[in-house]
């Protein structure tokens, strides 16, 4: 069971995308534009975990595991494992490390007259850290990757115009 993923060739669209391709989108046109002040839903302080395209690893990693091994950390009726970093952020530090990665510049604030959803979201993931595997990317490290393939897919939107964000 996976928690937030997110990676290459995601789902920038403002209305569909999750939150941390969203903030990438929003900061990135606020910085754009110049735009001194990016407002994000809420009051920044739910929290959630969030994994980089690390999932297929972790699905490998479990499958190459020895059958003696697997059934060692499962049994029939509680069989899956989740997938996670480990760590949680709340909205507020993610939001401030994205406009870190994207700009040094600018602020964030929140508007506590919207929602917040779910106080936090963190996996249990202990099951597969005790099989041997760990996240191999970063949060930090996630999102500059993530702002790299978000600009190469507007650079491949702006010559092809095949996209639609």
């Amino acid at each position: 069971m996976p928690t937030n993923l997110y990676g290459i060739g995601d789902n920038y669209h403002p209305e569909k995308s999750h939150v941390i391709l969203a903030l990438i989108r929003r900061v990135h046109e606020a910085k754009s534009k110049s735009a001194p002040v990016v407002t994000i839903w809420g009051t920044g302080t739910p929290r959630r975990e969030f994994l980089y395209d690390d999932m297929a690893a972790a699905c490998v990693h479990v499958m190459n595991l020895d059958q003696e091994t697997y059934n060692a950390s499962t049994t029939p009726m509680q069989s899956h494992v989740n997938v996670g970093s480990g760590e949680d952020i709340t909205i507020k530090e993610l939001a401030l490390t994205i406009a870190k990665v994207i700009c040094d510049e600018g602020s964030i604030e929140f508007d506590p007259t919207k929602p917040d959803e779910t106080p936090r979201k963190l996996m249990d993931s202990t099951r597969l850290k005790n099989l041997g595997w760990r996240a191999r990317v970063s949060l930090e490290e996630g999102l500059r990757r993530a702002y790299s393939d978000f600009l190469r897919m507007l650079n491949d939107k702006v010559m092809s115009d095949k996209l639609s964000f």
